[in-house]
């Protein structure tokens, strides 16, 4: 399998950073390929790995990255909630797409917030190399999303209920308390596997390291 890894420069706002990112497959076979958008905010790409599996069935050149702020990228902890905007991953995006010269006929598959970055950059660039968007689990509005969120945790018992909603209330969302309702509530309604996958686990691990980006946005 051909694979390769590398760091991306990325400016912005009057400063320069780094984007990692993975390739499977060649970028100029002609085939073409897949960018995959990951989760989050904030969590890094581990956990869409499996869909390598694409270019082992398929043919398919698959194109990872993680978004700036976590991962193998420039991690910014220290940057003001006003840096950390959509506008700011859009571009990031952009960068990407050019400098792996695919710029001209790619396809997106956006996961959670990846979908909606993935539906961000088409509706706003509107770029005639995007052939295929797929949204997978994500969200056209945040308003019915936390609507619906709400009514799934109130089918869950009054204890673990109370405990998550008294720790957001709070801003102690980083007690072993509320992560471990969380992970219940998870396990439930995001991934049924059981165990977790290593590649989520992965992605959680790189969020809970620096929390930085899912936390302000």
């Amino acid at each position: 399998m051909s694979e390769s890894t590398g760091y991306i420069d990325f400016s912005y706002d009057g400063e320069t950073f780094q984007t990692w990112y993975k390739t499977i497959g060649d970028l100029k076979s002609g085939v073409r390929p897949l960018v995959v958008l990951h989760g989050g905010p904030g969590m890094s790409h581990d956990y869409m790995l499996p869909h390598t599996e694409l270019f082992s069935s398929k043919g398919i050149p698959v194109v990872f990255y993680d978004q700036i702020g976590i991962g193998k990228s420039t991690h910014l902890r220290d940057k003001p909630k006003e840096f950390w905007t959509v506008d700011l991953f859009v571009q990031e995006l952009d960068n990407v797409l050019n400098n792996l010269g695919i710029a001209a006929n790619f396809d997106f598959l956006g996961h959670s917030w990846g979908g909606m970055l993935a539906a961000e950059y088409a509706i706003n660039r509107q770029p005639r190399g995007l052939q295929h968007l797929v949204l997978s689990s994500s969200l056209a509005s945040v308003a019915l999303w936390e609507a619906s969120s709400n009514r799934l945790l109130d089918g869950e018992p009054e204890e673990m209920r109370e405990t998550i909603r008294r720790h957001e209330r709070e801003g102690t969302t980083d007690a072993q308390e509320y992560k471990g309702s969380l992970e219940v509530f998870a396990s439930k309604y995001m991934c049924r596997v059981d165990p977790w996958p290593t590649e989520l686990l992965a992605s959680f691990a790189a969020q809970e390291e620096d929390p930085t980006v899912y936390a302000t946005m």
